[in-house]
């Protein structure tokens, strides 16, 4: 599948909308965006502003969904994706990650790295992110809050730029050093 990126314009502002507010996002902290939401976060610079960029997301000439990239003045910067729910499960996050992975690391050729947090039990976005070349840097104990007040564990994955360049993945060791006495 051909994987192609259109930056959000300002004309796109009642599209981005119906996509927030007709689509449902399970593993985000905000699960069903209102339109005063949006429009506010809009107004806010949350898609658009210094080191954020918006990207529709297509595929086999199809609107597939969203990407935001944030922190795009620093080293690594970070994804939040969102799919159209009609195509969660075809198996098109791999080829839309990897296809991100490339447009990032060859548009901001300053970047060291690529990543992304989630909630722990976002299991197909996890194995998406392996799936992709990325590696899991972080696990944090009751990183994530809930709707309900409780919390869950955050993870975060990251892929180097080294690594897609010599189409590797360097892993590391998760042992932790004694705690010992001294």
């Amino acid at each position: 599948m051909d994987v192609t990126f259109a930056p959000l314009t300002d004309k796109d502002e009642e599209e981005l909308v119906k996509f927030l507010t007709t689509n449902r996002f399970p593993f985000h902290r905000i699960t069903a965006p209102s339109e005063e939401l949006v429009r506010r976060l809009l107004l806010e610079g949350r898609f658009e502003s210094d080191g954020v960029r918006t990207f529709w997301v297509f595929g086999g000439n199809q609107r597939l969904g969203l990407v935001i990239l944030e922190d795009l003045a620093e080293e690594c910067a970070v994804f939040d994706l969102r799919l159209i729910e009609v195509h969660r499960g075809e198996g098109k996050g791999v080829p839309v990650v990897k296809a991100l992975t490339a447009e990032a690391f060859t548009q901001y050729p300053h970047l060291r790295r690529l990543g992304g947090k989630m909630r722990e039990d976002n299991i197909a976005m996890r194995k998406t992110l392996l799936r992709s070349g990325f590696v899991k840097e972080a696990h944090i104990r009751e990183g994530w809050p809930l709707p309900d007040g409780n919390r869950i564990a955050s993870v975060t994955y990251s892929r180097l730029r080294s690594d897609w360049e010599a189409g590797t993945v360097t892993g590391f060791v998760w042992e932790e050093i004694p705690a010992g006495t001294a």
